[in-house]
Formats: structure tokens, C-alpha cells, sequence
């Protein structure tokens, strides 16, 4: 039975690695090996006994390829489903007017609300739209501009608006976060937002579906912790701890949970989940147990099992139905499925069959970080705990329960997130009992019994603990960072875990280390010396390029700004760096002041440290303050200034409109950076040293923008390659079809990075400049490629 379980999990994981999905008619050839396992399983039965083993073993072989092709197809066919629930291209960018209810908490931001929106019906004739949307509800486009003002909305509340909306669509970057794939998980088939118009109306202020009560009971839980620790700095994490709602946490309590590697506590775990289904079974038992009568209609353990599966399915519910906490509902209720049919099975297999539950319901979940960490951590708990003899005490047991979890996810935490906590043994050691039987059974108690002060001593503990992590996370040595190693390195590194975590007694155990080095040994390629390398990151509507030379990395803009707490830097350049092996970026550039160009120079300068900087920002700027009092230089780009790395000359200059702009040559080749500038300055350009514009590669002026590219610019650039640097259907409907058709008509090869992802050009002795286009490296079948053309913008 195990290995058939294991074999339907790889099917669908399989399945999530494919460019496009298999044909139905393919599903047809899983019934040969079926065949074969019953055929060789009859055999089994016929025939001696040295023939009887071997078709044994070939029809549970047999059986286990048919599961695996059955779980490969099962979600293919659930893939199918979800993406025929799509927005054709024709609907995009257009009015629509639909009646629908909010399916989950809003997400109230300062400028507006961003919320998951469940269609009943669309009112605009002929128009086709998917059955839930990702809808954003906003004052203002820009800080600066007064807007409408948002109304207040709840979840299960019926409304009719006006949307405009496009296609799943994100930013595609190496090592990026995966847009598309979370938004096919969470059925967000299309994204867009609301229309200022005045026939958007509340129809109902409570819908009534099933999901409404919960969604419902969610948001009044939140708005009591919230107003009753209104004012302290950790209502956010007990509002996590309460109903998995995590958005009320701040990116600096974050980035400290993360460093001291406690992030997994700061939701609704399998821990916590485990620990309030076994007291409430714990109790009711004790219950049953005084009433003879009730025994004898029941007996007690069966009772407890009941009541602990109930009270774990009402947390998960309370959760939003997270993935660690759903492997620990499936597998308690596996456990007590088993109890009550008298074969309480191994706990290896009840392990199994909670992932083949979480996969069957969710084929998706393993796209996600913590369904690996979840039942990565179960697993090696698994592993290293049960059938072994000589456990000793109980702390002995909760020690190398600890070392075999923080050993055991190196691996998994170097593929997902390039970084380990070395202060997560002592950090979990602490926080894992307080949290556990402290924080979450006061903020429970609460729900139950609605006493503010349950809620004061919950935050009170939690801020006792935080001391600790903070002083934790100061340290200069609290976490290891490095590159992402390759697949065959953390298919070793696993090998290596399990070898070190062998049981005792086993040889050459120690011999598991080596197996774990090419983790850490095998680094990325650099470009060799005399060579650089040129990546246009993919960041949406705005710009961030990486010029890396064989010693050296400078950073050309920083990308946009999102929202108030989410930025390009934070969300796409950092992890970028890190996982490409920049530990430091020796330049960073911010060519001026507009946000889609340095409103992720913050976050970088905080997380990444850069030995120079230079801008055309004004002295009051907040990025030139915050770098100042960091007691860091900040430079102001200096028309025709001069430096070499490695054989790369990198002249700067400095237009007149404030836009820096950097020319990057070595023998191979050259790259023109252009910012923002537009058609004065490039006039400026020209008038001063036409000659030194030439270049192979241009990165086009203002994302396309008809003030831009003058044809007199193109000529004296005269580019082999130009690249548009728009965000998918920008409302700013760039780059323009007549500023794309100049420079194609030019002879000029074009790319996007909303059409290709990031795009990174070698400048290499007899290289070409055919880019590495990051949405063709690792095709997913649910990404979406648009089609070459004119596009409507979103207006």
C-alpha cells in the first residue's frame, strides 16, 4: 500500500513539471501496466514457488506504475478543468459589469482593497468570464492623486460592479516567484480591477453560502484582536495564530521570524493543529469515560478520536484551510479511521495516505514552499523517531527530534530559499513550547471565552519571546546564505541527510556529509574575465537590469513598488541575487526618482550590501537619506565619468532631465541603459557625442513610450537588439505600435520582457546576443504566453 501511495504522489508531481498537458486519449495506455499487475498477480497464485515471488514483485511493481500513471492523469484532468475557466484574450482590457460575492477577508491597503471575487453572473451581453477573480478596489493610481474613496467591504457581501480585467499573468524571473502557478492554485483565473463608476452597488450585505458563515466568522475574530491590541506591535502575529490571516504582520517582524527560522510557528502549523485536537480529545475522554452509559454505546478512545478530528477540522476551517494544517487534519483523520476499524496502520503509512488526500483534494498544494517543509518535517521526524530503540529521555528525544528536523530540510531550505537559520535550534527550542502551550491556548481560550485580557497576556508572552528572537537575529552570523544549488546537488544533499540520519549502527554514517557538500561546493557560472553578462529582469511595469562582470555586479535601477509593504526589490531583485550567487553588489544605480525605477532601492540597501551609489535623486530624497544615515556614500551620476571591471569600461553620463544613463562595452559587444529619458534628451545625447550612443544592445527609453526612441536616436544607437521593458497590458499602453514598429522597420531584433520574462545577453569573444528568455528555460502549462500584436491597455 505504500508504494502505491508514494507512486500516485510522484504521478502528480510528474504532472507539474510538463510544458503542456498530455492529450486524454494518452490516459488510455495507464490501463496496460493495471493489466499486467493483475495478470502477474494471478500468476502469483498458479505457479512455483521461485516463479510465485517474481510475479509478486512484478505486479506490485506493476500496480504501482498504474497508480502513478492514474495520479499523472488524475491531475491532468483537474489541470484541464481549472484553465478552460478562463477569460478569452478578446475580453481583456474592457468593461465588464458582473454581480458576484467576496469569497475571502479582504485585503485593506492605504490606497484601496484587494479581494477574491466569486462571479454568479455576468451582465455584460456576450462577455465571458471566469467564476472567481483577484480584483483590486483603489482610491488612487499614484500616492499623490486624490481618488474615489473605497467603501468598506466584508467578505459573503454581494456586489455589482464594473471591472477590467486580463488574463493570469506574472513576472517570470530565474529563481522567481511562480505568479501564475499560486494564482491556478487559489483558482484566481483572472485578474484586473474595479471601475470608478457609480453603478458598482452593494445588492446584499451577507450572501448566505456555506463558505460566507465561515469567512464571516474569520473577519469578526480579526476585528476583535485587532481592536482589542490595537496600538501593539504583535497583534498581527496573534491574529495569524487565530485564523491564519498573516497580512497584518509587518515585513520587519518577518524578516526577523525568518532569520531566527521560526516562520513555520507564525500561522496555523500541524503543530498547533495537533496540540488543540489532542486537549480537546484528551478532555473528552475524560468525559466519556465518567458515564457508564455512554461507554457502552461507545467506547471512550473511539469518542476522543472523534472529538479530536472535529476540534482539528474547525481550526482548519478557522485557518483558510492551509496546506500543514490540512496534512494534519488527513492524517488525524487517517488515524482515527484506522482506530475506529480496529487497524490503526504504521505511521508512515498514515503519513502517505495524508499526502495522497492533500494532493487528491489540492494537486497544487506542491507548489507551494510549505507543503515541502510540512511534510518534509513530518517525513524526517518519521525517519529518524519511529522503530528506533534507546530513545532516553524525554528531552534527549526533543534535542535530536530537533537536530534531525534543522539537518533534514538543508536540502529543501538551500532549493526554496537559498538561506539557513543557524540560530533555528536554539530559536524553536524556546519558541516552540511558549507559542505552543502558551500564546495559541490563550488566544483560543479567547474565541471561546471573548475576555480581552486573554488576548494581552497571549501578546505579553509573545512579546517576551520576540526579545529573544530579536537579539537572535542581530547576530552577524544568524543565517547562511548562498546560491541555489542545481537538482542533481539537492538530489545528492538528500541522499546525504538520510544517510547521516541512518539509525545508529549503520557504517559510515559520517560519510553522509560528503554527500551534502555539492550543496554548498558548486557555485553558479560567472562570465569569464574580459566577458560581461547583461539580465533585463522581468519586474513588470518598470525597470532593473544586472551587468555582471567575471569579479564584479552592478545593479541599473531597482524596479517598481507595488504596494505600501511589497516592492521589486524585496520580491524579485534580492532573491534573484541571492540565488544567483551575488552576495554583494559592488554598483547600484538609480537613474531617477520615479517609483517604477527606484521603488525597490530601499528594500535592496537594507538586504544587500552595495559599495557604491550613485543617482540623479534630489538630497531630500528618502533612499538618499536612509543611505546617508547609514553612514554609506551617495554619489550623483557625472556626464562622462569612467571605470573598468575586469576589462569592462563603463562610461556614465548624465542627461539633462535627470535620468542617469550607462554605456557597457568590452570586445564583444556593448549595452546602452537609457532610463527614462525621452526625445530632448536624446536630442542632447546626440548633439554631444553621437558617436558614443552606438550600441548592440539598447534598452529602450521609457518602456516605449511615444515621447521616446526618435528616429534620429535609433539611427545613432544603431542596436543589434532593443528590449521593451513594459508591465503585462499597462494602463500606460506601452511600448506604443508605432515605437515598435519604428524600431522593427529599422531591422532591429525586438524583445518584452512581458512577452519573454527576463532576458540576459552574454557579451562573450564569437558570442551572439540570442538572449536566455526565462519563460521558455522551464516552460509550466500554465503559464501564459501572449501573442505578438497590439494589446489594449488597461486605461
Amino acid at each position: 500500500m505504500r508504494w502505491l501511495l508514494l507512486a500516485f504522489a510522484l504521478g502528480v508531481l510528474a504532472l507539474q513539471q510538463q510544458a503542456d498537458l498530455p492529450s486524454a486519449t494518452h490516459a488510455t495506455w495507464s490501463a496496460l501496466p493495471l493489466v499486467l499487475a493483475l495478470l502477474a498477480s494471478i500468476a502469483s497464485r498458479y505457479t512455483n514457488a521461485s516463479v510465485r515471488r517474481a510475479a509478486r514483485y512484478l505486479a506490485i511493481f506493476s500496480a504501482a506504475v498504474a497508480v502513478g500513471l492514474g495520479g499523472f492523469y488524475y491531475a491532468a484532468w483537474r489541470a484541464q478543468v481549472r484553465l478552460a475557466d478562463e477569460l478569452p484574450t478578446a475580453w481583456e482590457g474592457r468593461d465588464i459589469d458582473i454581480v458576484g460575492v467576496i469569497d475571502e477577508l479582504p485585503q485593506v491597503a492605504a490606497r484601496g482593497a484587494r479581494l477574491a471575487f466569486a462571479v454568479e453572473r455576468v451582465v455584460t451581453p456576450g462577455a465571458v468570464v471566469p467564476s472567481r477573480l483577484s480584483l483590486g478596489w483603489y482610491g488612487s493610481w499614484r500616492e499623490d492623486e486624490a481618488g474615489a474613496e473605497v467603501p468598506e467591504l466584508h467578505a459573503g457581501e454581494r456586489w455589482a460592479l464594473t471591472v477590467k480585467l486580463k488574463r493570469p499573468h506574472g513576472t517570470v524571473n530565474p529563481h522567481g516567484f511562480d505568479v501564475e502557478a499560486w494564482l491556478l492554485e487559489n483558482e484566481l483565473r483572472a485578474t484586473g480591477y474595479i471601475r470608478d463608476n457609480e453603478g458598482n452597488r452593494r445588492l446584499d450585505a451577507f450572501a448566505g453560502r456555506p463558505g460566507d458563515y465561515v469567512e464571516r466568522l474569520r473577519e469578526a475574530i480579526r476585528t476583535r484582536i485587532l481592536t482589542a491590541l490595537e496600538g501593539r506591535p504583535y497583534a498581527g502575529v496573534i491574529a495569524a495564530l487565530a485564523i491564519g490571516d498573516e497580512r497584518a504582520i509587518p515585513n520587519e517582524q518577518w524578516r526577523i521570524f525568518f532569520r531566527t527560522g521560526i516562520g513555520h510557528l507564525i500561522s496555523i502549523s500541524g503543530l498547533h493543529v495537533t496540540a488543540f485536537a489532542t486537549l480537546i480529545g484528551a478532555v473528552a475522554f475524560w468525559l466519556w469515560r465518567r458515564s457508564y452509559r455512554l461507554t457502552l454505546v461507545l467506547p471512550a478512545r473511539k469518542a476522543a478520536a472523534m472529538a479530536g478530528v472535529a476540534a482539528a477540522f474547525v481550526y482548519v476551517l478557522l485557518a483558510g484551510f492551509q496546506v500543514p494544517a490540512q496534512r494534519t487534519l488527513y492524517m488525524l483523520m487517517v488515524a482515527a479511521i484506522g482506530l475506529w476499524l480496529g487497524r490503526p496502520g504504521t505511521a508512515s503509512t498514515i503519513w502517505l495516505w495524508a499526502l495522497v488526500v492533500v494532493l487528491a483534494w489540492d494537486p497544487w498544494a506542491m507548489l507551494a514552499p510549505g507543503f515541502w517543509l510540512s511534510f518534509g518535517a513530518v517525513g524526517v521526524l518519521l525517519y529518524t523517531g519511529v522503530g528506533r530503540i534507546g530513545a532516553g529521555t524525554a528531552f534527549g528525544a526533543a534535542v535530536r527530534a530537533q537536530w534531525a528536523v534543522t539537518m533534514g530540510l538543508v536540502p529543501l531550505m538551500l532549493m526554496l530559499f537559498q538561506q539557513i537559520s543557524l540560530v533555528s535550534p536554539l530559536a524553536n527550542a524556546v519558541a516552540i513550547p511558549v507559542v505552543t502551550f502558551l500564546v495559541v491556548p490563550l488566544t483560543l481560550t479567547s474565541i471561546v471565552l471573548p475576555w480581552d485580557a486573554l488576548l494581552i497576556a497571549a501578546h505579553q508572552v509573545f512579546a517576551w519571546l520576540s526579545l529573544l528572537l530579536e537579539a537572535l537575529s542581530a547576530l552577524p552570523a544568524a543565517v547562511w546564505e548562498q546560491h541555489a544549488p542545481p537538482v542533481w546537488a539537492i538530489a545528492a544533499g538528500v541522499v546525504g541527510v538520510l544517510w547521516l540520519l541512518a539509525p545508529r549502527g549503520l557504517p559510515g554514517r559520517a560519510l553522509g556529509i560528503a554527500w551534502l557538500l555539492p550543496l554548498f561546493v558548486v557555485v553558479p557560472l560567472l562570465p569569464p574575465p574580459g566577458a560581461f553578462r547583461v539580465t533585463v529582469l522581468d519586474v513588470g511595469q518598470g525597470l532593473a537590469v544586472l551587468v555582471q562582470t567575471h569579479g564584479h555586479a552592478l545593479l541599473y535601477d531597482t524596479g517598481p513598488r507595488f504596494t505600501e509593504s511589497a516592492d521589486a526589490g524585496e520580491r524579485i531583485i534580492a532573491p534573484m541575487l541571492r540565488a544567483t550567487g551575488v552576495e554583494r553588489l559592488d554598483g547600484m544605480i538609480v537613474s531617477h526618482q520615479d517609483t517604477d525605477h527606484s521603488g525597490g532601492a530601499l528594500s535592496l540597501l537594507q538586504t544587500v550590501p552595495v559599495t557604491w551609489f550613485a543617482s540623479s535623486l534630489p538630497g531630500d530624497n528618502v533612499i538618499i537619506r536612509t543611505r546617508v544615515e547609514g553612514g554609506e556614500t551617495s554619489e550623483r551620476c557625472t556626464a562622462g565619468r569612467r571605470w573598468q571591471w575586469d576589462g569592462i569600461v563603463n562610461p556614465k553620463l548624465k542627461p539633462n532631465d535627470l535620468s542617469c544613463v550607462l554605456r557597457v562595452s568590452n570586445a564583444a559587444g556593448s549595452a546602452l541603459l537609457t532610463g527614462d529619458i525621452e526625445a530632448r534628451t536624446e536630442a542632447d545625447l546626440i548633439r554631444r557625442d553621437g558617436a558614443a550612443l552606438r550600441a548592440n544592445l539598447l534598452v529602450v527609453p521609457h518602456h516605449g513610450s511615444r515621447t521616446s526612441s526618435t528616429p534620429a536616436f535609433i539611427a545613432a544607437v544603431a542596436p543589434d537588439v532593443a528590449v521593451f521593458t513594459p508591465g503585462y497590458r499597462n494602463r500606460f499602453g506601452h511600448p506604443r505600435p508605432e515605437i515598435v514598429a519604428r524600431y522593427v522597420g529599422a531591422g532591429i531584433r525586438t524583445y518584452r520582457t512581458d512577452y519573454e520574462g527576463a532576458l540576459t545577453f552574454a557579451f562573450e569573444p564569437g558570442g551572439t546576443l540570442a538572449p536566455r528568455r526565462e519563460r521558455d528555460v522551464d516552460p509550466r502549462y500554465w503559464r501564459d504566453t501572449p501573442r505578438r500584436g497590439e494589446l489594449r491597455p488597461l486605461d
